[in-house]
């Protein structure tokens, strides 16, 4: 198993930026394959950002893709989340998610780790 923590949320002006990290405990970092997802004040889940075990590739939500960047560090045991450019509507929890594999997917339910969550909140 492994466990998940995200940190980094806050309140921040439209146009700023901030970035979110997820620490992982348990079972090696490097053998999953990591996501973002968040939920919107009366939305549903949604896919933001993913990256494979290594690092080498990533995937985005068209909602998000060139001003959100995903990254992590396996020597930290860290996935990061940089958010760029805030909008209102990029206002969430945002939660990161561990797979065991390689691959990163989009569905939700392919994430079988995921953590407690993060507030985001983007004001005028």
């Amino acid at each position: 198993q492994v466990q998940l923590v995200e940190s980094g949320g806050g309140l921040v002006q439209a146009g700023g930026s901030l970035r979110l990290s997820c620490a992982a405990s348990g079972r090696t970092f490097s053998s999953y394959a990591m996501g973002w997802f968040r939920r919107g004040p009366g939305k549903e889940r949604e896919f933001v950002a993913a990256i494979n075990r290594s690092g080498g590739s990533t995937h985005y939500a068209s909602s998000v893709k060139g001003r959100f960047t995903i990254s992590r560090d396996n020597a930290k045991n860290t996935v990061y989340l940089h958010l760029d450019n805030l909008k209102l509507e990029d206002t969430a929890v945002y939660y990161c998610a561990a797979r065991e594999g390689s691959s990163w997917y989009m569905t939700a339910p392919s994430y079988s780790y995921w953590g407690q969550g993060t507030q985001v909140t983007v004001s005028s």
